[in-house]
């Protein structure tokens, strides 16, 4: 932390910004969420694995339920983001992506108030995250 920074108990520009978009952010996961829950329960928008054979399929391992219900691994569902059992990973995503999303702004606030560590940090995470999500390191799977 820069030495002329001031604790006045206050929050800081970037955790204003930060708080504001992770706010928001989470809102509207949680919106989207629940307007594709419906659009997929309400059978407006027909889902990929038919509502009638998922007890069936959820009785049975992942591998079976994959290979059963042609449900793709990895980033292959966006192949199927039309389908209302798929729909509602938007709003999956929209939460998971929120840490990732809201460090971006950081780093030219933590780098305009000296704070040079702080924004390699938040840089590195950024660059952790986006590789985790991209599915390029498949560490422990079973």
């Amino acid at each position: 932390m820069s030495e002329n920074a001031k604790h006045d108990g206050k929050a800081s520009p970037a955790q204003i910004t930060y708080a504001n978009m992770l706010f928001y952010g989470a809102w509207s996961g949680l919106g989207i969420l629940v307007l594709t829950y419906f659009l997929y329960i309400s059978g407006i928008v027909p889902p990929h694995v038919p509502l009638k054979e998922i007890p069936l399929l959820w009785s049975q391992p992942v591998h079976t339920y994959l290979e059963l219900g042609h449900v793709p691994v990895g980033w292959g569902w966006l192949a199927l983001i039309g389908q209302g059992d798929f729909l509602n990973f938007i709003g999956i995503v929209i939460l998971a992506s929120m840490t990732l999303v809201c460090y971006i702004p950081l780093i030219p606030s933590l780098l305009k108030h000296g704070e040079k560590a702080l924004a390699t940090m938040a840089a590195l995470e950024i660059l952790v995250l986006a590789l985790a999500a991209s599915g390029l390191v498949n560490g422990g799977g079973h």
